[in-house]
């Protein structure tokens, strides 16, 4: 892991990192306590289309709390390398997390929101040693197929980019209305690359434009009555026959049905601290999906972050970052080596 630092103001200040896995560059940001000891990792793992910046506040947080956050970039996302065999499935990303964990050296918790907590909920199941807790952020076996239409919708949305960063503000204002528009779209440039003179979002688009890939990344779940594989086409797909759709609806969803039973058994065989943290207005996580959870993992903690909807962090970060603090005070120190 190679570290070099990168001034953040007077909160504590993130080193950007990498990673090398599997033949990629992963990168990260990492924070550290003001001073003293680390009390232990946290690992941050980002959703479908974000990057470790989504994690910023949390991670400065987490260090005035005393300490190590670590927010990734997933392979295709972010300043990560895009993958040349284009596999962005959830076990590549399960892999990747665990050879990060074997080369910090010791177990962090876990924190993944949306498909950064798939990914962590596949490497716990497969290593039952490889965090000291889990904290999944509005993410669990059973999610809403409207909600991940909406998503996958808004991301396939702009496949030949933006004329300008206003344009992308624009898109991401109607997607999430609710959420407050920052005074400067600087901040974009986080998100975005700018090629031949366009602004594209900063993912592989290999990510999206596999529908099978795509799937199985936002959580077996992209449900619509069409081929959402096939969204930024010409429109060819939704001039299919009803027997078509048909049959595609019923592939979705036995798809879906597949995926969802590897994620219960997952979650069932979880035996580390679990925290399940859901946005009150996600149109992802249902109340039922809630329930499921607790079922499958009857040691887990719940808490709902009101008004906040599936961005949790990004919606109301003083809150979630107060309620990860305290499930974090409660975790066992780890033993003295």
């Amino acid at each position: 892991m190679a570290v070099s630092v990168q001034e953040q103001g007077r909160r504590p200040s993130a080193n950007t990192c990498t990673f090398g896995v599997a033949g990629l560059r992963l990168a990260g940001d990492r924070w550290e306590p003001p001073a003293g000891t680390s009390r232990g990792v946290v690992l941050l793992l980002h959703g479908g289309g974000q990057t470790r910046h989504s994690w910023r506040r949390t991670g400065e947080r987490m260090a005035e709390l005393g300490w190590t956050a670590i927010a990734l970039d997933a392979r295709g996302h972010g300043d990560s390398d895009w993958d040349p065999a284009q596999d962005y499935s959830h076990v590549a990303m399960a892999d990747d997390l665990g050879e990060i964990v074997r080369q910090l050296g010791e177990p962090p918790v876990l924190v993944g929101a949306s498909m950064g907590g798939i990914t962590a909920l596949v490497a716990q199941a497969r290593d039952p040693e490889l965090g000291r807790a889990l904290v999944l952020v509005d993410i669990t076996p059973r999610i809403e197929p409207a909600g991940i239409k909406h998503i996958f919708e808004f991301m396939t949305s702009a496949p030949n980019g933006f004329a300008s960063l206003e344009e992308a503000a624009e898109a991401i204002a109607a997607y999430n209305p609710n959420r407050k528009r920052p005074p400067s779209q600087e901040g974009l440039k986080k998100n975005l690359r700018l090629r031949d003179g366009r602004w594209h979002w900063h993912w592989d688009p290999a990510f999206m434009k596999i529908r099978e890939e795509a799937r199985r990344e936002l959580g077996h779940d992209v449900l619509d009555a069409g081929d959402p594989g096939d969204s930024g086409a010409s429109g060819a797909s939704s001039a299919a026959g009803g027997a078509e759709a048909t049959s595609q609806d019923f592939l979705a969803e036995a798809e879906r049905a597949i995926q969802s039973d590897r994620l219960r058994d997952a979650a069932r065989s979880i035996r580390v601290p679990v925290l399940l943290v859901r946005g009150k207005q996600s149109d992802i996580v249902s109340e039922e999906g809630v329930a499921e959870l607790l079922t499958l993992i009857p040691h887990a903690e719940y808490v709902d972050v009101t008004g906040a909807g599936h961005m949790v962090a990004g919606d109301d970060n003083d809150v979630f970052a107060g309620r990860l603090g305290a499930f974090l005070d409660r975790l066992p120190a780890l033993p003295q080596r």
